[in-house]
């Protein structure tokens, strides 16, 4: 195991809650996979996890296993990936690469991540050397800039007594909401169609592309489902949620620092069959569209009493 591997898994010295430099470089240690074999790569999750270990963990994770198998000049542009099983955050995850195609221009590869013997998400993911092409892209929503807006941190101070398992996690991830944060229009009644918040790394990255893709990756999980949860006046640990992500895709249009502000604007087309669907697009902080995200979880809204709520 690598020497960040084993801070990962041993923790950090970090206060319930905290953010920073030491916080994002414990992710950077949980995205820095054990090679056990050729194309087999082991994961942590790191001591504070919940329950199930979280998706965008796992996601990230899968990512630095099939970009390890690629050469370094070849981008990943897009993933697909199925959430199987909830995974145990108590013991490592084993990462299974398959190296389905190396073309000329693109290299594809298939991970599957495996836990007491069964599959619990399998990757698919396209890496494309650089080459010129056509170029277009739809123009940035106009949003307050985040320097201006609360931190997360000042957002759940205004409800001392909401979401008191949130306050906890460590936060790699710097989180700025443009509007009002769905605990907030549970509240007030507002019933938004969009969620945005500004987003970073809160810390600074290695250069290294497929480790801020990596970490874009993670954040991708971020807040995603905020946006069918908020059209319904409902959210996590407020309300009798059951939710888990069940597929989750990502495609990737330019480069970018994950270090750096970006914007992720969401939404919800639609929630039917107890699965909630949300779409997003990350833009740089000078207008740029990164990357588009598509993602179908499950949403369980539980009665009262709990009555006939199952969870898979």
């Amino acid at each position: 195991m690598t020497e960040l591997a084993r801070d990962a898994a041993a923790g950090l010295d970090v206060q319930e809650g905290a953010g920073g430099q030491a916080v994002l470089d414990n992710l950077v240690a949980l995205l820095d996979l054990e090679r056990i074999e050729e194309d087999i790569f082991r994961g942590v999750s790191p001591p504070h996890s919940p329950v199930r270990v979280f998706g965008g963990q796992v996601a990230g994770q899968a990512l630095v296993a099939a970009g390890r198998t690629v050469p370094p000049e070849r981008r990943v542009h897009s993933l697909h990936a199925y959430f199987i099983r909830g995974g145990d955050p108590r013991v490592p995850i084993v990462y299974v690469v398959d190296r389905i195609r190396d073309g000329r221009s693109f290299t594809t590869r298939r991970v599957v991540a495996v836990q007491h013997g069964k599959a619990i998400f399998a990757l698919s993911a396209s890496f494309q050397k650089s080459e010129p092409g056509l170029e277009h892209a739809d123009v940035m929503p106009e949003v307050p800039d985040p320097e201006t807006l609360p931190t997360y941190a000042e957002r759940l101070a205004e409800f001392p007594q909401a979401l008191p398992d949130v306050r906890k996690r460590p936060r790699p991830i710097d989180i700025r909401y443009v509007n009002d944060p769905p605990w907030v229009t549970r509240q007030t009644g507002e019933r938004p169609g969009r969620n945005q918040v500004w987003m970073r790394a809160d810390g600074v990255l290695p250069d290294d592309q497929l480790l801020h893709v990596c970490v874009l990756t993670y954040a991708s999980d971020m807040t995603l489902l905020d946006s069918p949860l908020a059209r319904h006046g409902v959210y996590w640990d407020l309300d009798r949620v059951l939710g888990a992500s069940l597929d989750h895709a990502l495609w990737f249009h330019r480069p970018f620092r994950a270090d750096e502000w970006f914007l992720y604007d969401t939404e919800s087309p639609s929630a039917s069959g107890g699965r909630g669907l949300a779409t997003g697009r990350f833009f740089s902080r000078d207008g740029k569209l990164l990357a588009t995200v598509v993602q179908e979880g499950l949403l369980r809204v539980l009665p009262p009493d709990g009555q006939n709520a199952r969870q898979d």
